[in-house]
């Protein structure tokens, strides 16, 4: 958890924001509040690590390595016990989770079909949205958020190709949060029955336990990066719907073996779907549209049928009124 790799401590700023959103994402004291630069203040629950019970939970294995894995927190940081880690891993994903609710609940209103791509650095991610956005910016609203730790190079990439684009630099954070995605969404002047594309920091540690309320976490793997990282990186793996082997126009140069690394994403998620693409030649570019047009008409339909729902509601509390009226109960 971020608590213990030490991205905590970075500083986060998003565009759009007068002054531009500047807090720091670390723990505070419980039970305090204060005021962010954003239109809401709310309670903080986190939990200090304060407390230093000198548990050291790792286990040196005959080869001399560390394993640090086998606690309640499958992890280990200096000066904090197992017990604390998850308690803390607790607090941070409960108040995260919170935020993402908010968030998929005010884009499902709305019709906003999001997805939120994640990967290592280098896999090919903006290179794929800026294709898509060329694709389908002339008949389709779409709007992108970008996260980096810094600059804001890849959000320019984006307004070039067609879209509007807010930057989301996380200093030394090594994630999204549903905190910071709520605060984009004001800043970003979204259409109705839209498609959000969010891309995340290159990372497949932490991103995959941060749900910012999109529909599915997409996982891109570049066929220039080992086969085998599904096993290597399982989290994020089991927690993605959709993997895409991105550059697929390089691999009569390398040693990838595609039926393995598609193996291996089953093995730990058996329900994955998988798309074979290059973003850079365009092959198999038109599945990857596809299965966004899938998903933009399932979130059209959900608005559709919940507008109707309150259509109906409200045609029902009008007749009970009347009726009621006419009883002389009004």
């Amino acid at each position: 958890m971020c608590t213990v790799c030490g991205c905590a401590e970075g500083n986060v700023s998003i565009e759009g924001h007068k002054p531009a959103v500047k807090y720091p994402y670390r723990p505070r004291k419980a039970g305090h509040q204060h005021d962010h630069a954003h239109p809401h203040s709310h309670d903080h629950g986190h939990a200090h690590p304060h407390e230093h019970e000198h548990e050291h939970a790792h286990v040196h294995a005959a080869d001399g390595t560390h394993d640090y894995g086998s606690g309640a927190a499958r992890a280990h940081a200096p000066g904090l016990s197992q017990a604390r880690m998850v308690k803390i891993e607790q607090d941070i994903l409960g108040k995260n989770n919170g935020y993402a609710t908010a968030n998929r609940h005010w884009l499902a209103q709305r019709g906003i079909f999001a997805v939120n791509l994640v990967s290592s650095p280098g896999s090919g991610k903006t290179t794929l949205l800026t294709e898509t956005v060329k694709r389908l910016a002339a008949n389709v609203p779409l709007a992108v958020i970008e996260g980096d730790q810094q600059t804001a190079h890849d959000a320019e990439r984006i307004r070039a190709a067609g879209a509007p684009a807010i930057q989301i630099n996380t200093g030394k954070g090594c994630h999204l949060d549903a905190h910071m995605v709520g605060n984009a969404l004001q800043s970003l002047a979204l259409h109705d029955d839209s498609l959000l594309l969010i891309e995340n920091v290159g990372n497949l540690v932490c991103p995959a336990a941060f749900d910012l309320g999109e529909a599915h976490k997409i996982a891109i793997l570049s066929v220039t990066e080992g086969e085998d990282k599904p096993l290597k990186y399982p989290d994020m793996f089991a927690a993605a719907d959709l993997m895409i082997l991105n550059k697929t126009d390089l691999l009569p140069y390398l040693d990838f073996d595609v039926d393995a690394c598609i193996a291996y994403a089953r093995r730990v998620n058996p329900a994955i779907e998988v798309l074979q693409l290059s973003a850079k030649s365009g092959d198999g570019m038109d599945a990857w549209l596809q299965w966004l047009a899938c998903g933009l008409i399932e979130a059209r339909a959900t608005r559709q049928e919940r507008l109707a729902q309150q259509a109906q509601l409200a045609a029902l509390k009008a007749q009970v009124a009347a009726l009621e009226s006419g009883l002389g109960l009004g």
